[in-house]
């Protein structure tokens, strides 16, 4: 006979968990750690577990044995035999094979002899290897080393990578104990434990992997501090100049580096330092699509010993493949989320490395690290005059066309008006309707056409508090150090990008000199394809425990903003 619990286990791999069990937010946290969000609709959460999720998993230290003690504990009814089956089998295969180095070279070894003898007749994997030696030991050419690993998660044999790195150039660095600008400087507990794990004492269990850790955590903070402590030659890439600027600016004020130590490598600049800090964009940039990558040979320009990878969720796929020649350089993965649109987790896991730290969102609030936020989605009807204008669009179309509801300005304009005292951002996606924003608020815009050197003096100003509302586009989403953002209106986003909403809310999770909450707004119109996506977007910070308030009369602002605490009102439509 079924008794209250909360969670409902079924055969294809999916859980149902009731969300308004009383104890829904300890299951929620510890479902989190081998399974992944799907759906997020009033009462049931649906969460998938995956060999990715169960491999991260077990790369983090979590073992089979407590996995399922967690469900047994939750499951409603018995958990199903193949799922218990399945979670041993891939947790067991995360260090079943693994690459290991001898006196003349890499060897791929395995447990089970009979998976070498599988490899080997395999025609996408054979290639990849040498001469067998013995019954479960296989030569690999360092060349091969990352199209192995790619090649066998493809075959769900993910492959722990013990075979050790080649020493760049050491780098003379200290980190200071009162910053260039005259403040105590001191790594905070999660972020020392971080940089131990990562390290894990110089031994080849460590020196590559990825930390995720939330926005306003101190991801920068933290790689700073892997940058001591493996203290050898550094290569940095960002998602943008603005970024990359803040890498330095950073490094300059808490550590003893020198600004002829480290180099920008820009569209601007072309400096190769100690330390060099560079962009996707200018490691992709080509002048054809026929044409080769001008600047990828950046990776082998110096004696790197490490090789960072900030916001890694966003890299671009050409650097994919000069990654996978880069095995043999540490390397270190930072995030807010490990989520991508599209799909490539696998080859992160592989060529960067495993999940190493997950820190949750919410248990970095509890202890003030980052600021309360208050999600609410504003729904607004379509004008009149648009409505058989979006009827007979298509699917595309449709969403544009909700995405610039013209009634969203209204709107916005009572938000800002409940935050008097704030410093707000408004945040979108298509340039005209930012445009509009910028009118209607006479406020500066930042987009991509925005030059580094106004975009800088914006920023500044912003944070200054002379200016205390800005327009910004998706060139905001990442890496924006803005402490004093305090609101963010969101009025349009990339379709049902998860990853886009984190980093959004992520923008104004610096926590307040004030001890202030932070309100992260989403103006959605109702009944439309902008709906839907917006349910999606909002799976990611629905797992991480945020609710979103659901309001449709924007007079109810001004009472839900007053309550201690967000109400609870979970997103009431899950994704199509």
């Amino acid at each position: 006979m079924a008794d209250n619990r909360p969670l409902i286990i079924q055969s294809d791999a999916t859980m149902l968990l009731e969300a308004d069990h009383p104890d829904f937010e300890e299951a929620r946290d510890l479902l989190g750690a081998f399974s992944e969000l799907v759906t997020s609709p009033e009462h049931y959460h649906t969460y998938r577990i995956t060999p990715l999720s169960l491999w991260n998993a077990a790369s983090t230290g979590l073992m089979a044995e407590s996995i399922i003690e967690t469900l047994k504990r939750f499951a409603r009814y018995a958990v199903p035999e193949n799922i218990l089956y399945e979670i041993g089998d891939q947790v067991s295969r995360y260090g079943k094979v693994r690459l290991v180095k001898d006196e003349d070279g890499l060897v791929l070894e395995s447990s089970d002899p009979l998976l070498i003898v599988q490899f080997l007749a395999d025609k996408q994997i054979k290639p990849l290897l040498g001469k067998k030696l013995g019954k479960a030991r296989v030569r690999v050419d360092k060349r091969n080393r990352g199209a192995l690993k790619q090649a066998l998660i493809k075959k769900e044999f993910p492959v722990e990578d013990l075979s050790g790195y080649i020493d760049g150039k050491p780098l003379k660095i200290e980190l200071r104990e009162i910053t260039v600008g005259g403040e105590a400087f001191g790594l905070r507990k999660y972020q020392r434990d971080a940089v131990d794990v990562f390290h894990a004492g110089g031994s080849n269990r460590g020196g590559s992997g990825v930390l995720v850790l939330p926005c306003g955590a101190g991801k920068t903070i933290i790689g700073i501090g892997i940058v001591e402590r493996v203290g050898q030659r550094t290569l940095i890439l960002t998602t943008n100049i603005t970024a990359l600027r803040q890498w330095r600016d950073e490094l300059l004020d808490k550590t003893t580096l020198q600004p002829e130590d480290i180099g920008e490598y820009s569209g601007e600049v072309k400096e190769i330092r100690p330390v060099t800090i560079t962009t996707y964009q200018i490691l992709t940039y080509r002048k054809s699509r026929s044409d080769d990558f001008v600047h990828m040979d950046l990776f082998d320009s110096a004696d790197w010993g490490l090789v960072i990878y900030d916001e890694v969720h966003t890299l671009p796929a050409p650097v994919f493949r000069a990654v996978a020649d880069l095995q043999a350089r540490r390397r270190l993965g930072l995030t807010a989320t490990l989520v991508r649109e599209d799909g490539r987790e696998t080859e992160v896991f592989s060529l960067i490395g495993p999940k190493k730290v997950d820190v949750p969102w919410k248990s970095l609030e509890r202890q003030g690290w980052i600021a309360q936020a208050l999600c609410t989605e504003i729904r607004v009807g379509l004008v009149e005059d648009m409505r058989l204008e979006y009827a007979v669009a298509d699917t595309k179309a449709k969403f544009r066309l909700a995405s610039e509801n013209p009634c969203k300005v209204e709107i916005a304009k009572r938000v800002v008006q409940e935050h008097p005292e704030d410093q707000i951002m408004i945040i979108g996606q298509y340039l005209r309707q930012l445009d509009e924003m910028a009118r209607e608020f006479d406020a500066p815009i930042i987009t991509g056409r925005t030059p580094n050197d106004e975009r800088a003096q914006i920023y500044a100003a912003f944070k200054s508090g002379e200016i205390k509302l800005i327009i910004v586009s998706k060139v905001a989403n990442f890496a924006v150090d803005l402490p004093a953002a305090s609101v963010a209106i969101q009025i349009s986003g990339t379709f049902g990008s998860r990853q886009e909403e984190a980093q959004r809310l992520g923008r104004i999770l610096r926590p307040k000199t004030d001890g202030k909450r932070a309100f992260f707004y989403s103006i959605v119109t109702e009944d439309s394809r902008e709906k839907t996506f917006a349910a999606k977007r909002q799976l990611f910070l629905t797992e991480q425990g945020y609710r979103y308030r659901i309001i449709r009369d924007i007079d109810d602002l001004a009472n839900i903003n007053g309550a201690t605490e967000p109400q609870a009102t979970p997103v009431g439509d899950a994704p199509a």
